[in-house]
């Protein structure tokens, strides 16, 4: 940033925030509209990442900024690389999504989390909790809304929490106490079926095979590359996928991630996985620790 623009930069910190992520999105859109991404193409993503060298820690620059720079490292821009960008993109950039939903949203983190701090959730809790979602409607769809929901609504059923429930309840709701304490969640537990039934996010103690299953890899891993994940796997006969589809077995979760984030750390691959799995379709959710056990059995 040139030094004369400092003293006016806080002024314009939301157009220049709409401008850059928005300039983003077409570059990503319009180097991939023949189909093809070329050296030069992607020398202006490297482009747009210097111009931004500046705000790369401020939120939600710190979202984009490792995203792209980890997709143009290698030279090459392949299609998933630029749809998980333009999804991020498209969220980040949407004002009716970014600054009533995300903000809510990140109230519902911390709101069930306090519910579990003491350990105990009452009765008188998940009416407060109800009476919050049913005047935060504009959240449906979004992860964990909808499981929260369904939670509920079947602890209300019956006008009691029953043993087993709390237990469900408790072990869910805990998750969100990384969100207070500045970890990453690491294991988000459940969802919300089309029957309204509840099932887990990532698989509890899953049996995992590798010859001729396929596998896809989605977020951030301290213990390995995303090369070596797809190398690992066909070592041990199965195959890599670089998206999520109907033909995808499982679907890995990365267990690193950075709590700060609104987008980042739950990706378009989560999005489609759940959407696949409310179909019908037999798809895995596992998270990196479970994967790594399944590597260890396996070898």
């Amino acid at each position: 940033m040139n030094q004369d623009h400092e003293g006016y930069f806080h002024f314009t910190g939301k157009g220049r925030l709409e401008k850059s992520i928005n300039s983003l999105s077409g570059l990503l859109q319009g180097i991939a509209i023949d189909g093809k991404v070329s050296e030069g193409e992607v020398a202006m993503l490297r482009m747009w990442l210097l111009d931004h060298q500046d705000v790369a820690h401020r939120h939600p620059f710190n979202e984009l900024v490792p995203k792209l720079s980890a997709a143009v490292a290698d030279g090459v821009l392949d299609p998933e690389e630029r749809e998980d960008l333009q999804w991020l993109c498209e969220r980040l950039s949407s004002h009716e999504f970014f600054d009533m939903v995300t903000a809510d949203l990140q109230r519902l983190h911390a709101l069930v989390g306090g519910i579990a701090a003491d350990g105990v959730i009452t009765t008188e809790e998940m009416r407060g909790l109800s009476d919050w979602l049913g005047e935060h409607a504009h959240l449906r769809t979004c992860w964990p809304y909808d499981e929260i929901e369904t939670l509920t609504t079947k602890a209300l059923g019956d006008g009691r929490i029953d043993e087993a429930e709390h237990q469900m309840l408790l072990d869910f709701f805990r998750e969100f106490l990384a969100v207070l304490d500045e970890r990453t969640i690491a294991r988000p537990l459940a969802f919300g079926g089309p029957d309204q039934t509840i099932g887990a996010l990532c698989a509890v103690v899953p049996e995992v095979s590798f010859e001729g299953r396929t596998f896809c890899f989605t977020g951030a891993s301290s213990r390995f590359k995303r090369t070596e994940f797809e190398e690992l796997v066909r070592q041990l006969g199965g195959e890599a996928l670089p998206g999520v589809t109907a033909k995808l077995n499982y679907l890995v979760i990365g267990a690193d991630g950075n709590p700060c984030w609104a987008f980042a750390c739950y990706g378009r691959k989560v999005e489609k996985a759940v959407a696949l799995r409310r179909k019908g379709v037999r798809v895995v959710i596992l998270h990196e620790n479970d994967f790594h056990d399944a590597v260890q059995d396996a070898g």
